[in-house]
């Protein structure tokens, strides 16, 4: 099969074949061991790219500004807060400009029923690769590195069990983006993969319909169910994370411009926290994944996130190298 790479744009992974995205974590690979070596890596050399964000960034923002370096180029930071988008410039005029600038844009919009609408019509008139850094739909560089990471640890990942669990938070109004791309890619992998959450946090049914023909395709299943204790049942990976109720959100900000971060519903699920005991459940080898920042002793005790079961570091690291795989097949590869 001949795959081309250069000029495409990458905001959801679903528009990649399987074996694309095989290549990106053979390329991710590389490039961690190249970076752990010492080796040079200078592929996109003197290449400039904009890195536009709407919303606040730790992992995403240094994991494209380091690696991009790494590769040789420049990655200018841009708040949209401190563009002309504020005075509203349109996304047409800013995609095309700044393509016409450098050489790839990335960028971050999570508000939801507005962020990935904001990227698909900057990649509609761009004429270099638009890249998600997270929009109210999918985190695909996100779900990529829980790929990468999976596979470093297990290898193999048929029928392995992960569960993508929510869980309870105080700290912010989380998107569905996390969630909406794990459950959209474990499958194509063969995983057998539990979404559980309670009443009330369901993922859009054509997120759930997708992924069960994803399974299908490739060899997993898709379980979705409000019993958190199944979820941890067995699981060779849980995911506890928390992520917002899409619905109620949506109208929420619609109707009044605001809605608070912690409500009685809310209050009422504080049980989904991921415990020392809830990971007993699981298998005795079993990963605990988190995408981060976690809120510590809200969504998970202190003593899981830091137990020997946590990968969260890797994970996190591992965002740095497929970062640099991606930029190096978008931007430099044929």
């Amino acid at each position: 099969m001949q795959t081309i790479f250069r000029g495409r744009h990458f905001i959801n992974l679903e528009d990649f074949t399987k074996e694309e995205v095989d290549t990106m974590l053979e390329v991710s690979l590389d490039l961690k061991k190249k970076f752990a070596m010492g080796t040079p890596t200078p592929y996109l050399l003197h290449q400039s790219m904009f890195l536009m964000f709407f919303e606040q960034s730790t992992r995403t923002r240094n994991s494209m500004e380091a690696g991009f370096a790494q590769l040789g180029g420049h990655a200018g930071f841009l708040d949209s807060s401190s563009m002309q988008i504020a005075h509203g410039e349109s996304a047409k005029d800013t995609a095309i400009i700044l393509s016409r600038f450098g050489h790839a844009i990335a960028c971050r919009y999570c508000n939801w029923g507005y962020g990935n609408k904001y990227l698909t019509e900057m990649a509609k008139w761009s004429t270099k690769p638009i890249m998600n850094l997270q929009c109210d739909l999918y985190h695909p560089f996100q779900a990529l590195a829980d790929l990468m990471t999976m596979k470093e640890k297990i290898g193999d990942l048929k029928r392995v069990k992960v569960s993508i669990i929510w869980a309870y938070a105080e700290s912010h109004k989380k998107p569905i983006s996390v969630p909406v791309s794990q459950v959209l890619l474990f499958p194509r992998y063969g995983m057998d993969v539990v979404l559980a959450h309670p009443k009330g946090w369901e993922l859009p049914d054509w997120v759930i319909a997708q992924a069960k023909a994803n399974a299908e395709k490739y060899g997993g299943s898709v379980t979705v169910t409000d019993n958190e204790a199944e979820a941890y049942e067995g699981a060779h990976i849980v995911i506890p994370k928390n992520w917002g109720n899409w619905v109620t959100d949506q109208t929420g900000v619609a109707a009044s411009g605001a809605v608070a971060v912690v409500d009685d519903k809310l209050k009422a699920q504080k049980s989904w926290k991921c415990t020392e005991a809830k990971m007993a459940t699981a298998d005795k080898n079993v990963l605990y994944m988190h995408a981060l920042p976690a809120d510590r002793n809200n969504e998970v005790e202190d003593s899981v996130i830091d137990g020997p079961h946590s990968v969260v570091y890797d994970e996190a690291e591992n965002r740095l190298h497929t970062a640099k795989g991606v930029m190096t097949l978008l931007m430099g590869g044929r």
